[in-house]
This record gives C-alpha cells, sequence and structure tokens, in this order.
C-alpha cells in the first residue's frame, strides 16, 4: 500500500480544497524547474516520491507559505 500526502494537513494551511490544488501546481512547477524528472527522493526515507506529493506534503507542513495576491486595482 502506497503513502497518501496529508491532504486535511494541507488543508489548514489554505483557505479552500480550490486553493490547495493551485498552490501546490505552482510548487510543482517550481520543483519542475529545479529539475525535469517528476520524482524527487524523501530526505528522510530515502525513497522516490512524485513532485505533487512532495508539494502537498510542504504545504501540510508549513515549509511553503502560500502568498495571496490582491488583483484588484
Amino acid at each position: 500500500m502506497s503513502r497518501r500526502p496529508n491532504i486535511e494537513g494541507a488543508l489548514k494551511q489554505v483557505s479552500s480544497r480550490y486553493e490547495l490544488v493551485h498552490a501546490a501546481a505552482k510548487r510543482v512547477e517550481q520543483l519542475l524547474k529545479e529539475g525535469d524528472d517528476i520524482f524527487v527522493r524523501d530526505r528522510v526515507k530515502k525513497e522516490l516520491i512524485k513532485k505533487t506529493f512532495y508539494a502537498i506534503e510542504e504545504l501540510a507542513e508549513g515549509k511553503v507559505q502560500v502568498k495571496k495576491v490582491n488583483l484588484e486595482p
């Protein structure tokens, strides 16, 4: 059985599921700029995990902050 990302913890960092999806997608874009591979090595367990999983885990642990931008003039 595979591990699942801590979605409940990540939802505590944002105001909605839609914001979580958007924030995770933005973080994955940043991670992809660092390397083309879709996997990243977990620093603790040394196993390969998808960057989408890693992005959600970072949000849940508070390692990544969501910055809200007001687009209204």
